[in-house]
């Protein structure tokens, strides 16, 4: 009878739902692009961008009004934030500078790219992080958190990856995924939960298994 044949299976489900919740730092530089800031950062919240500072503002300002409520945490959030936001304007600049020299490619447009952040398992707690870099739109550069190395993505990078490695931007990594990103991340989601309910930007993972099943549990997005 396939409606008992139903049944067994409904009932022989088991259905654990957790939340995922990503929090990333965008990052890009230009060089001899005309009509564009020469620094952009923007900060995304599970695909929902939250905040923004570029070159021509100097200023790190909220997207979502609900943003404002950092401040309940850290009454100096915005003033830091710009000033990270200034400082690594400068950074960048050079960055973008010493790679168009390793690579002989001094003349017209490029630019650099960078992605770092953290995912968040509330069911869990667990924290994973990431950080990678591009240049005119191909992988340079990434952190491989698990061995606490730079990973080169070409030979033109290998350069680069020894003197991270040496100048201690691992540490400071490591200290933002799991400080400061970490904290900000959950912080975030508190203060936009309605926002981010109501818009669904929240990605569910479900891991079902059936008693007539043996394939194991299944991923659904």
């Amino acid at each position: 009878d396939s409606s008992l044949v139903l049944v067994m299976l409904v009932v022989g489900v088991l259905l654990i739902v957790w939340v995922i919740h990503t929090l990333r730092l965008y990052e890009t530089s230009l060089s001899q692009v005309p009509n564009f800031p020469e620094y952009v950062v923007v900060g995304v919240l599970n695909d929902l961008e939250i905040m923004r500072c570029d070159s021509e503002t100097k200023r790190t300002e909220p997207k979502q009004e609900w943003m404002n409520r950092v401040t309940e945490d850290d009454p100096m959030f915005w003033f830091w934030t710009t000033q990270l936001c200034v400082n690594y304007l400068q950074k960048r600049k050079g960055n973008i500078e010493n790679i168009k020299q390793l690579l002989n490619q001094t003349e017209g447009a490029h630019i650099w790219q960078g992605m770092c952040g953290c995912d968040w398992d509330d069911e869990t707690d667990d924290i994973t992080g990431y950080v990678q870099f591009a240049f005119d739109g191909e992988d340079f550069i990434s952190l491989d958190p698990s061995t606490e190395s730079w990973v080169a993505a070409k030979s033109e990078a290998v350069f680069t990856k020894m003197r991270w490695e040496r100048s201690g931007q691992i540490q400071r990594y490591k200290h933002y995924i799991h400080k400061v990103c970490n904290v900000g991340l959950k912080n975030f989601v508190r203060y936009g939960e309605k926002t981010l309910r109501r818009t669904g930007e929240k990605r569910h993972t479900c891991k079902i298994k059936t008693a007539s099943s043996n394939k194991g549990p299944s991923q659904l997005l």
